[in-house]
């Protein structure tokens, strides 16, 4: 299968909350308290699975922390795609929306550390 997506994936276990969701209008969906478990990520992007349905098109406010203590990144993360597993389970694709290009290096970081895990 010819792999389409802009950096490679690698395997991460993050636990995170989604607490409210927005559109650019404006929009808002508060008190989801949706937990989800991330299961892979990029320098663009994040994988995750959750038992709670959420709508794609929506953004929601991250802190990953990628191993590090210091290496914190802060960002908005678009839904742009959505996967019914069954089981009530729901696997979800995500973009950073507005990572500066500079926080690069925290990628760099990562994928060296995970590479040589392997």
């Amino acid at each position: 299968m010819l792999e389409k997506r802009r950096s490679k994936r690698f395997t991460a276990k993050l636990e995170l909350e989604i607490s409210s969701l927005f559109q650019q209008d404006n929009v808002k969906v508060e008190n989801i308290n949706a937990p989800i478990t991330v299961v892979d990520i990029s320098r663009s992007g994040i994988g995750f699975q959750s038992t709670s349905s959420l709508p794609v098109g929506y953004y929601f406010n991250a802190c990953l922390s990628l191993g590090d203590e210091d290496a914190k990144l802060y960002c908005v993360v678009k839904i742009l795609r959505s996967t019914d597993l069954g089981n009530g389970i729901t696997s979800y694709g995500c973009e950073y929306v507005g990572l500066a290009p500079v926080l690069s290096f925290i990628f760099d970081e990562f994928e060296q550390s995970a590479e040589e895990n392997n």
